[in-house]
């Protein structure tokens, strides 16, 4: 690798509206983000699939197994 044209790696953190702080490597020197891990529904397991209007029964009609 050339000498002097790569940027530095040094360690930084990484902040989430929620609070929680990862320390990990990057170029940048501090980075923000709005959601993590710890607070991500997907991960925490508080996903919630809503039904807009009607359209899971519609699908299940058009395409899902008819009842005896």
């Amino acid at each position: 690798m050339k000498e002097g044209i790569h940027p530095v790696y040094e360690p930084t953190k990484v902040h989430c509206i929620c609070g929680n702080i990862v320390e990990t490597r990057s170029t940048k020197k501090d980075i923000s983000v709005e959601i993590c891990s710890q607070c991500h529904p997907f991960y925490t397991g508080e996903q919630k699939f809503m039904d807009t209007a009607g359209k899971i029964e519609k699908f299940n009609r058009k395409y899902g197994k008819q009842k005896a």
